[in-house]
This record gives structure tokens, C-alpha cells and sequence, in this order.
């Protein structure tokens, strides 16, 4: 287990997510459009309310927006799309397994974040994990 003051914060993390971010397929960032990945500790009450969730370490990611399928050139303009990661229950998983290193398990919860908003496959997200 990992000292907790060797933890990253929030904005490491964040660096650790954009690093992640970076070295994922041209393809499937351009598939993204203009997405903003966020990182907060953990998701908002709002949002785990939704989800029917009491315990915030149970929500490691969030996509929030539209996919591309679902846009059009006559929308008025709306914010970007964002991939919300949560630090928290991310580094409590990584620290429960110990068998892959965080910038692997970031990279998952965003492929997977991204992917499932878009219809991917599991076999799809693993790809993309093994191209990176």
C-alpha cells in the first residue's frame, strides 16, 4: 500500500490524465472531438444521487455531453464534452489491487469512460488500452 502523503494530488493526477490522454490512439481523440478531461476527488452529491449510489468511492469516472452521433452542425453552441475523473476512488482502487501502476489505471477509466459513451465494445476498449 502506498504512503498517503505520497499520493498525487489533484493537479499531478491531472498531469497523470493528460499524459494518458496524450498517448492514446490519433483515432480514438479525434473520435472525441474537443473533450475536456477533469479531475476532481470525488463526484458531486447531484451526480451519485443519480446513479443511485451512497458510497462516493463506488464512481471512478464520468463522461458527460453528447457523442458525435448525436450532434449536429445546427446545435447552438454548448460546452465541451468532459470525462470527469475522480482521484479518490481511483487511487483507493489502485491501492486495493496493486497489481498495475496509475497511469495504467488512469487510462482505463478513461478509455472506458469515452468508450462506453460511444458504443464500444469491451473488446474495442482493450484494444485501445493495448495500442497505448
Amino acid at each position: 500500500m502506498q504512503n498517503p502523503s505520497s499520493l498525487p494530488s489533484l493537479d499531478e493526477f491531472a498531469a497523470l490524465a493528460d499524459q494518458a490522454w496524450e498517448s492514446m490512439p490519433p483515432g480514438f481523440r479525434s473520435m472525441c472531438g474537443n473533450v475536456v478531461i477533469r479531475v476532481d476527488d470525488f463526484a458531486d452529491s447531484e451526480t451519485l444521487d443519480y446513479f443511485g449510489m451512497d458510497d462516493p468511492y463506488e464512481l471512478t469516472g464520468l463522461y458527460h455531453g453528447i457523442d458525435l452521433s448525436q450532434k449536429s452542425t445546427l446545435d447552438t453552441a454548448t460546452l465541451p464534452d468532459q470525462v470527469w475523473l475522480y482521484r479518490k476512488p481511483i487511487l483507493a482502487e489502485w491501492q486495493a489491487r496493486g497489481d498495475v501502476t496509475l497511469s495504467h489505471l488512469i487510462t482505463h477509466v478513461l478509455v472506458h469512460e469515452i468508450g462506453h459513451h460511444f458504443g464500444l465494445s469491451d473488446e474495442d476498449m482493450h484494444r485501445i488500452e493495448d495500442e497505448d
